[in-house]
Parts: structure tokens; C-alpha cells; sequence
């Protein structure tokens, strides 16, 4: 295998093509024999029986092929936007991605959200516009959605004859052709090409490849292509220009020993495996690592937060190495600096974890699971309950978006989910993997809480001795979609700072997941004003009691607003149903813009609850007699409008029944 390594994920909206794809490059390189089917279920990268049956990606799948000297390791994502937790991993792993966008379709929402996340990771990517085989093909139109939604400049680097036809063909740029596109495109974002094109000259060729690689690195420049994967028409295309152009692996190189790991999942005989994508250094079977979490991070300066609480970092011997040949996995028992692979042993690894040391990390929030879901054993009986909470404890570990809640004694696990497609999914693992059968309750929507004004409040933990521990908060509303920040440092003679990270720890861990209405707090910003310890009587640990009484206080101080989830959706459909279904639009509460009719077809744009709107797509299909088509996405969070209290049953015991959340701190309480 070559020494230059591509990393590289395969992005879409769902149905545009991208497991097809993966398919015809592992073909077009060797690495499998014949291309796969996605209909048929025999791709190399649909791995699960979920996956065959329905023709659908769930999981991120890894498989590795060379092409012009270079090893291309490939990650296929998921395009329902019911997985995108998937892809949102996948990214800390890659070097590059590949979009894959449908001919037909467009630029689809779930496209959208792909795009701004690769910008907000400055990660270099490549548009595959596939389809063109198809009736409907619009080239042009899509590079024209791409340059509404984009701000970088974009590089056609083929050309397509006979398009929407299957005689489709695709044709790299002539030398003359190739000058003269790249010269007019990078002159928009580079002075040298702008220099030229001013003077009616081109760039040479070797200039011209060079400035191409170079602003694709700075994420200015994004290459097009064209074809049909399923023809595999425009794939060598492709792979030429992702090996020529695009950037290695060396770009994202560290000098010290650094990976990330991207996925977790479990094998019947390996247990817990952990895909690692290796920035520096080499790491081998049997050797001790350490793993450390994104969030072990501390404080640099006086003006900074104190830092949480720092745990020690975990130490774990790897017991297996397989990298990856084809879709096939080799035991190696080693992977080198570059490379990605999958790792055994690791029992204490999670997905965002760092190997050997602590790297960074962009937020790249591609999910924001809005439904909860109560999870209980099918035929009702309660000594399963234990097994199904472990079960979907280690699904948690691989999807933490699941978010499994269960505590010893209740009849019923909750889960967090995107989506119907991902609850099917789930059964169905539940019972290929585990042998358990359960029942989903009905979604119900996740609501926020926000503080309602400015307030400050406390708790003084004096008694019974010994104890002493005083924290003072003061809270203050921010604007939506801020999230959460603390702030403030006291004195170290007034309080030491070991307690005051307690203090930062309890107020992350403990108490932001449940406020006065048991829903997460979010959008405000949280001061440290006052805190107090007694060289005597002060435990260690007793600031983790104080902080979450003193944080309700506060919060009871100041009332807590509830927030409802919103959701952006899009219709397209006949123009004379457009009355129709602004309508059941304004019935759900929601909030829509002024259809945009072109050739008897209607779009609109529109923000509508969640809460009100669960049903909307249904109504639509059958309004429409299926002829609309409605795509959403997660738009954010608003304040409440229908009244309702919106209460969710708090987990554990109320911080504001002081005698009794002391008692269960204690461990006196059961």
C-alpha cells in the first residue's frame, strides 16, 4: 500500500446515490471484484440486515482501495437525516468529503445542513452530481442552488453530453478548456488568476493545478463532476481528480502520538471496537494507550472559567488491530500515522475520545433528537426490563444521540429519536442482536427551559456536620440558540479552586439536564458570584450537594420559561393546491413565506412546531395524492405559545426538597 493516504467520506441526502457510488469505486479500483446492487442488498458497505432489506444506509461503513499510488480509505454515511449522527462523527475522521447530489432532486435540505457543517469544519470537499443518466437531469440549476447556499467558488471539472438520456457521457476538460475554466473561476478568489483574467491571459497548466490544490486545502474552492454511479459513468473522473487534487492525509499530521475515535460498535466475540482515525504515531497490538475526553481541558489563564473537575485519563491495552482491505478488515496489528482502523480492547472508549493525546475538536451538530420515547419490554414482563436497559445502553454507546435513561426500579427506559425510520431500526437490532422484543410508546417532543429574567440565588450547606460548602449564582437570559456558559473565579482563600471546579462540574453534569420542569436549561449565561469553604469541616465532596440546590434556587428565582423545538420545512407541489396546504401550515401554528409559483408548481418555505405538526406529512401526501414532496430540518427553539405547562417527571430526587435531595446525596436515602 502507498504511503499517501486519502481519508475521505461519502455525503448525501438520502436516495442521491453515495452507497452506489462508494460501490463503483471500490469496483473501478480492484478492490472488489463486481459492483454491488443497493436494491438487490449486496453492496460491500450495507453490511446489516436492516440495511439489505430496505435499501438504506444506518450505519457508517469503512472500506479501502489505491487508485494513482494513493490508499483511499472510504467512510459511506447514512443519508436519512434520522442517522446523521453518523456523519456528524464521521467528520472529525476525514480529510475530505465527497457531496453527492442528485441531478434531479436539487440541493435537498439534508444537503444544506452537510454543507454548513463542512464549512464550519473547514473541511475540503467535492461535489459528484449523479444521476444525469435520469429524465429530469438539470446540471445547470444545481450549481446554481449550490452557489445560493455556498460562499466558496466552484470548479467544473468535466463535461456531460446527451444528459438526462442513458447514452449520458462525461468527458474531462480539454487542456485549452481547462485553462480557461480554472483561470475565471480562482480569479473570483485569488489575485494571481484574477491578474490574468483582467489581462485576457490563462494560468499555465502546472500554475493552474497548483493554485487548484491550494485553494481547495483553504476550503475556497470546491471541484464538480458529473455522472451516473449507477452506470458507473464520471467515476474514474472522480478518482482522478480526488487523487490529484485533493488534499492527504499530511494535512491534518501531528507531531505526537493522536487519533479520534469516530465510531464505536460491538462484536458477539470482540466486544467493543473502536474506529480510530490516527492524526500521529503508530500504534500496535498489546500496547497501552491513554484516552482522554474532548472535555479534559482546564483553564489558562485568570480571566478564564475554573475548569471542571479533571478526571484521571483512562489507560487501556489494545488487543487486536484490523485495518481495512476492500470492505474486508486484515489483522494488521498495526496502524500508522494517517491511517484509520479498527481496535479492540478499548472497553472505556467513546465515540470523540482522543488516543494518546487530547486534540480538538469543531462542533458539528448535524442531529437535534426533538422526540422522546418510552421503551418497554413487548409482553409486558418486568424482569426484562434490566436486559432491554443494557441493550439499548450499549446502542447508546454507539448512537449517543439515543441518549438511554433508565434508573433501577422504574417500569420504563426513555430514549431520545429522530425519527419513525430510526425507532424501526432500532427494534429491529433489538431483536437480530439481543433477542429482545419491545414496545415504543408514542413520541412525545423534548422541551427546553430558559431562565425568564436575570436573578441570583444560593444554598448554604452547613449542617449536619461535616459538611460546609456555600455557592452563589447568578443567571442571566440570552438570546435563543446561545446554549450555556459559566463564568467567574472567586479567590482562592475564600474558596480553593479544587472546590470551585467541583462546582463547574456539578453545575455541566448534574444540574443543566433537569430545571424547575425537569427539561434541560439552555440560553443563559451562569456566574460564579460567591462561595465559601471551611478548612475543617469542608468534604470533598460536598459542594456537589450545594451546587444543584443552589442552581434551583437560582432557578426558582428567577422562573424558567419553556422553550419548544421548531422545525424549517420546505413543499413543493401542483400550484392549485397552494390554498390547501397553507392552511393545514397555519393550522399547525406555523409561520410560512409567500409561495413561489414556476411552471404550474408551487414552493414555499415555512417554521412550524413540532409539537402541532407531527401528522403534517401525512396531510400533505394525501392532499397532494402523493404529488408533494416536503422535506425538514431542525430549525431551533422558541418560546412556548400554546400555554401549557409541559411538565416532564424529574429523574431522581427534586435538589429543591433540600431535606430529602441531602438525605439521597448522603447516600442515605433510597
Amino acid at each position: 500500500m502507498s504511503n499517501t493516504i486519502h481519508n475521505i467520506g461519502i455525503l448525501a441526502h438520502v436516495d442521491a446515490g453515495k452507497t452506489t457510488l462508494t460501490e463503483q469505486l471500490l469496483f473501478l479500483t480492484g478492490a472488489v471484484r463486481s459492483a454491488g446492487s443497493v436494491d438487490e442488498g449486496t453492496t460491500a458497505t450495507d453490511t446489516l440486515s436492516v440495511e439489505k432489506q430496505r435499501g438504506i444506509s444506518v450505519r457508517a461503513a469503512s472500506a479501502a482501495c489505491e487508485w494513482n499510488g494513493v490508499k483511499i480509505n472510504i467512510v459511506d454515511t447514512p443519508g436519512h437525516i434520522d442517522f446523521a449522527g453518523e456523519v456528524e462523527r464521521t467528520l472529525h475522521a476525514l480529510d475530505y468529503a465527497v457531496v453527492v447530489i442528485s441531478a434531479v432532486d436539487g440541493v435537498r435540505a439534508h444537503t444544506e445542513n452537510i454543507l454548513h457543517s463542512l464549512r464550519k469544519t473547514d473541511l475540503p470537499f467535492a461535489i459528484f452530481i449523479n444521476k444525469t443518466d435520469r429524465t429530469g437531469s438539470d446540471i445547470q440549476s444545481v450549481l446554481n442552488e449550490l452557489k445560493d447556499v455556498c460562499k466558496q467558488a466552484f470548479l467544473p471539472l468535466s463535461t456531460v453530453a446527451n444528459e438526462g438520456t442513458l447514452q449520458v457521457a462525461v468527458s474531462v476538460l480539454s487542456e485549452v478548456q481547462f485553462a480557461q475554466t480554472a483561470t475565471e473561476v480562482i480569479a473570483d478568489i485569488n489575485e494571481e488568476a484574477e491578474e490574468a483574467f483582467l489581462c485576457d491571459s490563462f494560468l499555465s497548466k502546472e500554475r493552474s493545478e497548483n493554485l487548484i490544490r491550494q485553494e481547495i486545502a483553504a476550503c475556497r474552492l470546491v471541484p464538480v463532476l458529473c455522472g451516473s454511479a449507477k452506470l458507473g459513468i464520471g467515476v474514474k473522473e472522480l478518482a482522478d481528480v480526488l487523487t490529484k487534487f485533493l488534499p492527504s492525509s499530511d494535512r491534518r499530521k501531528t507531531d505526537d502520538l493522536c487519533g479520534i475515535i469516530y465510531k464505536i460498535e460491538h462484536d458477539k466475540t470482540q466486544g467493543k471496537i473502536a474506529h480510530i482515525r490516527l492524526f500521529g504515531g503508530e500504534l500496535e497490538n498489546r500496547k497501552e494507550i491513554t484516552l482522554f475526553s474532548p472535555d479534559m481541558t482546564a483553564a489558562t489563564n485568570e480571566s478564564d472559567a475554573v475548569a471542571t473537575e479533571e478526571k484521571p485519563p483512562a489507560k487501556e491495552k489494545i488487543s487486536q488491530i484490523k485495518t481495512f482491505n476492500g470492505a474486508k478488515r486484515n489483522d494488521s496489528g498495526i496502524i500508522r500515522s494517517g491511517d484509520i482502523a479498527a481496535v479492540s480492547g478499548l472497553t472505556s472508549a467513546k465515540t470523540g475520545m482522543f488516543v494518546g493525546s487530547l486534540g480538538s475538536l469543531t462542533d458539528t451538530a448535524l442531529v437535534h433528537p426533538f422526540l422522546r420515547v418510552k421503551v418497554t419490554p413487548a409482553d409486558g414482563d418486568a424482569k426484562k426490563i434490566p436486559p432491554l436497559a443494557a441493550a439499548l445502553k450499549e446502542l447508546s454507546d454507539e448512537e449517543p444521540h439515543l441518549d438511554a435513561k433508565w434508573e433501577n426500579g422504574l417500569t420504563e427506559i426513555t430514549i431520545n429519536t429522530t425519527g419513525r425510520i430510526q425507532l424501526e431500526v432500532l427494534d429491529n437490532l433489538l431483536k437480530e442482536r439481543y433477542d429482545l422484543h419491545a414496545s415504543f410508546s408514542p413520541p412525545t417532543v423534548i422541551y427546553k427551559e430558559t431562565p425568564t429574567m436575570a436573578g441570583t440565588g444560593g444554598a448554604r450547606y452547613t449542617m449536619p456536620k461535616p459538611c460546609w460548602a456555600c455557592v452563589d449564582f447568578h443567571f442571566e437570559p440570552m438570546p435563543r440558540g446561545y446554549g450555556v456558559s459559566y463564568h467567574g473565579k472567586l479567590p482562592f482563600d475564600q474558596c480553593q479552586y479544587r472546590y470551585q471546579a467541583h462546582i463547574h462540574t456539578s453545575f455541566l453534569n448534574t444540574c443543566i439536564p433537569q430545571g424547575l420542569y425537569g427539561w434541560e436549561v439552555t440560553d443563559f449565561k451562569c456566574t460564579l458570584i460567591g462561595g465559601e469553604h471551611h478548612l475543617i469541616h469542608t468534604h470533598p465532596l460536598d459542594f456537589f450537594v450545594a451546587t444543584p440546590m443552589a442552581f434551583m434556587n437560582t432557578l426558582q428565582n428567577t422562573g424558567s420559561t419553556i422553550l419548544e423545538p421548531l422545525l424549517k420545512i420546505r413543499i413543493t407541489a401542483p400550484a392549485d393546491l397552494s390554498g390547501k396546504i397553507l392552511g393545514e401550515i397555519v393550522k399547525t401554528g406555523g409561520e410560512c413565506d409567500s409561495p413561489v409559483v414556476h411552471l404550474q408548481t408551487m414552493h414555499t418555505e415555512a417554521i412550524i412546531p413540532v409539537a402541532t405538526s407531527m401528522d403534517l406529512p401525512t396531510k400533505i401526501a394525501v392532499l397532494s395524492s402523493g404529488k408533494a414532496v416536503l422535506s425538514q430540518q431542525f430549525y431551533g427553539y422558541r418560546e412556548c405559545k400554546d400555554g401549557s405547562e409541559h411538565i416532564s417527571p424529574r429523574r431522581g430526587v427534586d435538589p429543591l426538597d433540600r431535606s430529602k435531595w441531602i438525605l439521597w446525596a448522603r447516600g442515605a436515602y433510597q
